[in-house]
């Protein structure tokens, strides 16, 4: 019996006896009721029986105090819900520790309706630990896996960097040899049929301007990057006169080389907008191919006035609506009488019910302005990508050399003509190399510690490249690596499934393209019809030489 002590309660309770009291409680909510437990309910004994879902049973609360203290009921909740879930009668042997139960219980009771929720997403995961472990990346809406395949998809975004990473070393992407290295340099030159070691040919591209100061690449939003630089044809009218003309030449040179089907494609990357030029046999289409995105209405307008036809591959025509858009006064005449028979169409059916005089049409002005709003709205949007093809290249070609808005007038790219990148060599441009760089960590793994290999490329990463290392990781890591893809997205759209003529013989293509400087299995990669639409690749893992892929 507890001494009188002056300024105690005998309900007062310290710290430890607490938490024995809590854990005797846990104890005995699956074992049988000790004597001094009270009885539950007749009620509540059918419930269980009838295997409804109940709380818990709250017991007697004992008597912990020093020098005894009378038995209290335990207070039920006045904030928790009746219809929650219980927590588990008894521990299973193969359960996480009872501190761990205890710690998720009172979440998992709060927030039912969030976990119901996260049940019918993630029908494959149970608990709460495996859904935060998940990577956020895996589960957007558009990181959806595709089936097994042994090969990938066309990709005809523009990647600036590459991680790999697998159980095997990246012994390749080690120092090379001087005659390695002279090796893989004047293959790729001479297009020649590829031998070992290929990683070298992987990792060249074309460059034209070649500044080794400056990065050129990517240009759209490239300001902050090449603020401070050193550029003296920013206020030099003469020098952007030469860099210009050079520039010109170098664009002639590519397109030439893509009408002869001596260059499979290559890219124009302006501080506004990217175009991909693809020769005849690429992507599913029988003849030259133009892509431009992101587009504004005033590029557009600019390229009617100029003649050129192009159309709106993601943009929706209506019933009377135009694919093609003319710059002729003919066509624009021609698209004009359309426009007002479609609005006296519009509104003939008011003439039928004779109040086309009691009803306000709309006036011209109001019409027009309003599709130009719709236009405008669309800029600077992935559904702004034009597509030109056949000749209209051609006026293409001469439209963009003599425009002036193809170069900034002001900030740090004034000057500058765009990049162009090509996967052959063409005149006036220089040969630079992707940056490779292998990295080995210790990973923890159940029986220790294990090594774990990474690869790290940056750089302009085209088609060619990007397909041309899978197949080499293919044999050297042995057919088990995964990868994560780092897009520009301006060239993500470039994967739009574009309309075709005909469907191209797979024999006849390889023939006209045989001298393009492609490897045979990279173009039969790129001349099939993309599937990827406005996305590309994200994530890539192989395992058991097949492929798995998120986009």
């Amino acid at each position: 019996m507890a001494l009188s002590v002056p300024g105690y309660s005998p309900s007062f309770r310290k710290p430890p006896e607490t938490l024995r009291l809590r854990r005797k409680r846990a104890r005995s909510r699956g074992a049988a009721a000790s004597p001094g437990e009270q009885p539950e309910p007749a009620p509540r004994r059918a419930a269980l029986a009838a295997g409804l879902l109940l709380r818990p049973f709250p017991a007697a609360a004992a008597a912990v105090g020093r020098g005894g203290g009378g038995p209290a009921a335990a207070r039920r909740n006045p904030f928790a819900r009746l219809d929650n879930r219980p927590s588990a009668a008894a521990e299973p042997p193969d359960g996480p520790p009872r501190g761990q139960q205890e710690a998720q219980g009172p979440f998992l009771d709060s927030n039912q309706e969030n976990d119901l929720l996260w049940e019918e997403k993630f029908p494959e995961r149970t608990t709460v630990t495996e859904l935060l472990q998940t990577p956020q990346g895996s589960v957007s809406e558009s990181d959806i896996p595709s089936s097994e395949s042994t090969e990938l998809p066309a990709d005809w975004s523009i990647k600036t960097r590459l991680l790999f990473t697998s159980s095997q070393p990246f012994t390749w992407a080690d120092h090379l040899k001087a005659q390695e290295e002279a090796h893989g340099v004047i293959q790729h030159c001479r297009a020649t049929e590829v031998t070992l070691p290929q990683s070298i040919q992987s990792l060249i591209y074309w460059l034209q301007p070649a500044f080794p100061w400056l990065p050129l690449f990517p240009r759209i939003g490239a300001d902050r990057k090449m603020s401070g630089k050193i550029s003296p044809w920013s206020n030099d009218e003469t020098l952007q006169h030469i860099l210009m003309s050079d520039w010109s030449v170098s664009f002639t040179s590519l397109y030439n080389l893509l009408k002869t089907k001596l260059c499979p494609y290559f890219y124009v990357c302006t501080y506004q907008f990217t175009i991909l030029f693809r020769a005849a046999g690429l992507a599913g289409n029988d003849v030259i191919t133009a892509l431009i995105s992101p587009t504004t209405r005033g590029i557009r307008e600019a390229m009617k006035n100029e003649g050129i036809e192009f159309s709106l591959p993601l943009i929706k025509e209506n019933g009377h609506g135009k694919k093609k858009a003319s710059g002729t006064s003919q066509g624009q005449g021609e698209e004009q009488v359309i426009s007002d028979e479609d609005e006296d169409e519009s509104f003939s059916w008011l003439e039928e019910m004779g109040v086309q005089d009691k009803i306000k049409k709309p006036d011209i002005l109001s019409i027009k302005l309003r599709k130009e709003k719709h236009e405008v709205q669309m800029d600077h949007r992935p559904e702004s990508v034009v597509l030109v093809k056949g000749m209209n290249t051609l006026t293409l070609l001469n439209f963009l050399i003599n425009s002036k808005s193809l170069i900034a007038s002001s900030g740090p790219q004034a000057g500058l003509p765009p990049t162009l990148l090509s996967p052959v060599a063409f005149r006036g441009a220089t040969m630079q190399m992707l940056k490779a760089r292998s990295v080995n960590v210790k990973t923890q793994a159940v029986s220790g510690y294990k090594d774990q290999f990474s690869l790290e490329i940056t750089g302009p990463v085209m088609p060619h490249s990007l397909h041309s290392v899978t197949m080499l990781l293919r044999s050297s890591q042995k057919g088990s690596f995964s990868a994560g893809l780092y897009t520009h997205e301006p060239t993500a759209v470039f994967n739009t499934c574009l309309p075709v003529n005909k469907v191209l013989d797979k024999e006849t293509v390889h023939e006209e393209l045989a001298n393009c400087g492609l490897h045979p299995k990279t173009l039969d990669q790129l001349s099939q019809t993309p599937i990827l639409g406005k996305s590309s690749l994200r994530h890539v893992e192989m395992s058991d030489y097949v492929y798995n892929w998120r986009s």
